[in-house]
């Protein structure tokens, strides 16, 4: 059960920002809506006085200008990334993008060989296989591992679209 809780909440760490991006997006959503209602309606007094063509250039005006929205947009969260590391040496950047996945290597490779000892032990002590197991992977174990891995590829699946 504390697996389950763990392994979830560690996906949902991970997705935060995503769940976060959710409301902004439907805020987002509920305005471009308002948009294309009025566009729609613009497109059919258009078409009413028999300007399909002008119709046709409107959108096509509308989708470049949410297109530049769109880059601009992206160009500020990358101009903003970017400033972060303003004024700091390669080093430092290099250490601030490394810390997650060190702490990671360093936890798994220690669980790695505490497991390895353990299974060693239990080899040379004659403890049954299924006895050995119970104490050496335990659910804290259990626990650990799941939560990197919901964080590690829970992050992966918000990311994607």
């Amino acid at each position: 059960m504390l697996t389950l809780l763990s392994t979830a909440l560690s996906f949902l760490m991970g997705g935060l920002p995503k769940i976060l991006d959710f409301f902004q997006d439907k805020s987002d959503k509920a305005h471009e809506l308002e948009l294309a209602k009025m566009q729609t309606e613009r497109e059919l007094q258009m078409l009413e006085r028999g300007y399909a063509a002008q119709a046709k250039v409107e959108e096509i005006r509308s989708d470049q200008i949410a297109m530049q929205s769109y880059t601009q947009q992206m160009t500020a969260i990358y101009d903003h990334d970017k400033s972060l590391n303003e004024g700091t040496s390669q080093w430092v950047k290099n250490l601030r993008a490394s810390v997650r996945p060190v702490v990671t290597y360093v936890f798994v490779g220690l669980l790695v060989i505490v497991d390895v000892a353990s299974i060693i032990w239990a080899w040379q002590t004659a403890v049954p296989f299924m006895d050995a197991i119970g104490m050496i992977f335990d659910e804290q174990e259990m626990n650990i591992l799941a939560s990197i891995i919901a964080f590690w590829f829970g992050t992966q699946a918000f990311a994607k679209k």
